[in-house]
């Protein structure tokens, strides 16, 4: 059977507070069994003014790799999304990390 931990590379209050400000959070990692993921979570809003941004800029959109949408920033969101996502298999479709050093990490769920 499978396991599943979640790491955020912060888990302060304070990179809670930037992360639900910001309207994504770029240091979250998820292990798969001993497979790492470094995911990129973002709520729709902010995904669509990125979108709209660099449309306007560059003419299209590069999209960042392992992306998750969540309804709100948040620890809580954060977890609950990732956790339904592993039960439909989407860790299986995205591209892991090759080499990470978790130290820094902290784990969250």
């Amino acid at each position: 059977m499978q396991t599943i931990e979640i790491f955020f590379l912060d888990d302060s209050e304070l990179a809670e507070f930037e992360a639900k400000n910001k309207g994504y959070r770029v240091d979250v990692y998820v292990k798969v069994d001993n497979i790492f993921f470094h995911v990129r979570v973002y709520d729709v809003f902010t995904l669509k003014q990125d979108f709209e941004r660099e449309l306007d800029s560059y003419g299209y959109y590069a999209i960042e790799p392992n992306l998750i949408l969540v309804k709100d920033v948040n620890k809580a969101e954060i977890i609950e999304t990732i956790k339904r996502l592993y039960e439909q298999k989407y860790f299986e479709g995205i591209k892991p990390v090759e080499r990470i050093d978790i130290t820094g990490l902290t784990k969250v769920n």
